[in-house]
């Protein structure tokens, strides 16, 4: 599954469509994905490095992280991701990563700075972040890189994959919040 969503966007990036908003080929994968991974957690729990390999765990953490029009999934999933880094089964900054999202998509501030957008300047930057004056210490503490190299490195992703900021920022913005209302985000 991580293969076939990591080759279905390196197609609509070489393509040029992935950008254009939430792409219905990509979301279709996303949420086919997740149906599956709902159904390994109810049967098996969450699919630590010990029970499927630290490949098969990070297969299931960017099945998760990806599942973005599925709440439910990525809420139940963060619970389980925490006892799982308390085992040793995950690294902690895959609980850093989904929770920063979850965040993001409530309309909270994130604690980690993981999640980046266009701001309305054009650059690619992370959403509000919680208490910034201790960002860089949690970042470290999870082996996370300090947020400004994390901002330049991304900025240089972007640019080297053809991402750009929208066109119209604040359409975007008002197209956002009505998809984060639509698959129940926010209320």
């Amino acid at each position: 599954m991580a293969a076939e969503d990591r080759r279905v966007r390196a197609e609509l990036v070489a393509e040029g469509s992935l950008f254009q908003g939430y792409h219905p080929l990509m979301r279709s994968v996303h949420d086919r994905h997740a149906t599956r991974l709902a159904e390994i957690l109810a049967e098996s729990g969450w699919p630590g490095e010990g029970q499927v390999g630290v490949e098969g765990a990070q297969a299931a953490w960017l099945i998760v992280q990806h599942a973005i029009a599925q709440p439910g999934l990525q809420r139940q999933a963060l619970g389980m991701l925490r006892t799982a880094v308390v085992h040793g089964e995950v690294p902690a900054w895959q609980v850093a990563m989904l929770e920063d999202r979850i965040r993001a998509f409530e309309g909270r501030p994130q604690r980690y700075a993981t999640q980046f957008d266009w701001d309305s300047a054009g650059r690619l930057s992370p959403l509000p972040i919680e208490d910034p004056a201790g960002l860089d210490e949690r970042r470290q503490a999870l082996g996370l890189r300090p947020l400004e190299e994390e901002i330049q490195a991304r900025r240089r992703a972007a640019a080297q994959s053809g991402e750009g900021p929208p066109s119209d920022w604040e359409t975007r913005q008002r197209e956002m919040e009505a998809w984060l209302r639509e698959v129940g985000w926010r209320s």
